[in-house]
């Protein structure tokens, strides 16, 4: 840190010292120090512009379209995650869902449903309590399917550009968590009662919703 402040201190004394001699150069040709003092409260009358156009309208619309191909890319990322894991995991986790039968019919997605249907089921959804309940889903068949998706998604933890989606990343960290708690059991269909409560108890919140509630 100490090496970077040195090097540019010294950069700014020989900007400063080249400009000085520069200056001079023009008084020692042409011996107008009246041309040289309009010109220089000129230029420094524009900095306050130049910043301005730098740092505050170009540096905006550069970071505007910067983010904006960085969400694009974060939407293929986690469409990517829906696709070759999320939705085969929604669908396993409502075995273990106790009340999912009365959220069922209400999910039953047709050519009719208008945007402001997906809103009413989105709300719904985002407030409903899950009651979880361990012991009546397939265990063993979700432990599989994670196994076969920990390099996926170690490698989606490694995307950068979730830095810019906490919620999504909480997510995967979720997913990440369950399959670490599963993977490390050999046979999850004869588990003792205590380690059902413990994967139960920590059962992550954010893959079933914010009202989670476990059985």
């Amino acid at each position: 840190m100490k090496r970077i402040f040195n090097w540019q201190v010294n950069l700014s004394i020989t900007l400063i010292a080249l400009s000085a001699a520069l200056y001079y150069l023009h008084y020692f040709a042409f011996h107008d120090s009246h041309h040289i003092f309009i010109y220089l409260i000129g230029d420094i009358a524009f900095v306050p512009i130049e910043v301005l156009l730098v740092t505050v309208i170009i540096h905006r619309v550069l970071s505007v379209r910067e983010k904006r191909a960085m969400l694009e890319k974060l939407n293929m990322v986690i469409g990517a995650f829906f696709s070759e894991t999320g939705s085969k995991l929604l669908g396993d986790f409502t075995e273990f869902d106790a009340n999912i039968d009365d959220v069922r019919e209400k999910l039953a997605v047709d050519n009719s449903w208008s945007s402001e249907r997906f809103d009413e089921i989105r709300k719904l959804l985002k407030n409903e309590e899950y009651f979880i309940d361990i012991r009546k889903g397939n265990l063993q068949g979700l432990r599989d399917f994670l196994t076969t998706q920990k390099t996926f998604l170690l490698s989606l933890l490694a995307n950068p550009n979730l830095l810019e989606h906490d919620s999504f990343t909480d997510l995967l960290w979720a997913v990440f968590h369950l399959m670490e708690e599963l993977i490390h059991r050999e046979d999850v269909t004869t588990l003792p009662d205590s380690d059902l409560d413990h994967i139960k108890g920590g059962y992550p919140s954010s893959i079933c919703g914010s009202g989670l509630r476990v059985a």
